[in-house]
Parts: structure tokens; C-alpha cells; sequence
């Protein structure tokens, strides 16, 4: 019988190298022979928790306020991190998207999880937040979005109008704290091995690889 390998995953719905890592993690899996054995869970990771919910402005303006940075050097970088994204599939509309603080977004993340679509509403809010400019700050949106992946959504609404997931929320990032991870994504396979940023997807394939091997000797 081959063992059960999880995968912890931290990264935040604003971070455009989680959405790519994400890709990258998925491609690397699928390369793994025991992928069917693989369990993943997303945790909570603020990039910005000063960012407002409302933030007047466009992307642009935010990384240029809050980096530092001068808006033409902001914008090569947006343009350079849309290309790396197409190259994995991903259609980034840095133009659209709403920035927004995500700590709602990450609780309705945690209710998905008691409802078994975690994974589902994990790729939902992405594509929402990066290539549709919807909203993922707002409870309403966020209630949308849940639903259109199978949640129950007055238990949803529920759960963020009474912020039940509030405190695993800051559990997942108090256990990053814990951790030393100070950027996302950042992946934990099989509690052993960590594995920062958006790697190529062999890294991923690679670590798997290691893990069921050691596993296995352990036996």
C-alpha cells in the first residue's frame, strides 16, 4: 500500500506568484506517479494586512505607494509577471484588479474547507482577483464566488458576517510565523521538505519523489 503524502500550502489570493506556483505545483504533480496519494490544504497568508478593503487606485498605484517604487519600474515589473503567468496559461489583467485586503477572502477559504472545496474556491478566487477584476474584499462577492463552486451559501455568508474562521486564520499565520516563511507561496511537502516561490515544476515533482522514497525506507 503506498502511503498518503500532504501537501501544506501557504499564499495569499493578492500574490501573483501564487496563482503561477500553484500551475507550477499542478504540473509538477502530475508527473508524480503517486499523485492520486497527494492531499493538498491551502493556509492563510497576508502580504498586506495594512491594505485597506476599498483601496481607491489601481494596481499600480498600490505597488508604487506601498514598495516605494517609481510607477514606470512597477509597471515593467506588472508586465513581466503577466508574461511568466501566460506561459502557464494564466491571462492577468493587472488593469482590472481590485486590490483589496484578503483576510475575508482567506476565512471563506477555511469555510471551504469544513465543505470539502477548498481546492475549488482556492482557483476560483484567483482567476477572480487576477483576470476578472472581481472583488474578493466583500463578503457579497465572495458569497457569489463560493456558490458558483458548490458551497452553501447562507452558510458562507454566515460564517464571514460572523468571522467563525477568524482565529484559523490567524493560527495558519502564526504557524507561518513559526516556520520562518516571510513570502509566498511557500509549500511544505510531506512535513519534511519546504519549498519557497514558484519553482519549476520538477522541483515539486522531485520533492514528492523524495518523500515517498523516504516513506518507503522508513517501512
Amino acid at each position: 500500500m503506498t502511503s498518503s503524502i500532504h501537501v501544506d500550502v501557504w499564499s495569499d489570493i493578492a500574490c501573483p506568484w501564487c496563482y503561477i506556483g500553484k500551475r507550477k505545483f499542478e504540473a509538477g504533480l502530475a508527473a508524480f506517479a503517486g499523485a492520486d496519494d497527494v492531499t493538498v490544504t491551502y493556509h492563510s497568508f497576508e502580504l498586506s494586512p495594512d491594505t485597506p478593503v476599498d483601496f481607491e487606485g489601481s494596481e499600480v498605484d498600490f505597488l508604487s505607494a506601498y514598495k516605494g517604487l517609481p510607477e514606470e519600474q512597477v509597471e515593467q515589473m506588472l508586465r513581466q509577471v503577466t508574461m511568466i503567468a501566460s506561459s502557464v496559461g494564466l491571462h492577468y489583467d493587472f488593469d482590472s484588479v481590485r486590490h483589496t485586503k484578503t483576510l475575508l477572502a482567506h476565512q471563506a477559504l477555511h469555510a471551504a474547507k469544513e465543505q470539502g472545496r477548498q481546492l475549488e474556491l482556492v482557483e476560483r478566487l484567483f482567476a477572480a482577483y487576477f483576470e476578472e477584476g472581481r472583488h474578493v474584499g466583500r463578503v457579497d462577492e465572495l458569497v457569489a464566488l463560493g456558490a458558483e463552486v458548490g458551497l452553501d451559501a447562507d452558510a458562507l455568508r454566515h460564517a464571514l458576517e460572523n468571522e467563525t474562521h477568524a482565529d484559523a486564520v490567524a493560527a495558519d499565520i502564526a504557524q507561518a510565523r513559526a516556520y520562518g516563511i516571510q513570502g509566498v507561496p511557500f509549500f511544505v511537502i510531506g512535513g519534511r521538505y519546504g519549498v519557497s516561490g514558484a519553482q519549476a515544476p520538477e522541483v515539486f515533482t522531485q520533492a514528492l519523489e523524495q518523500v515517498r522514497s523516504e516513506s518507503v525506507t522508513a517501512r
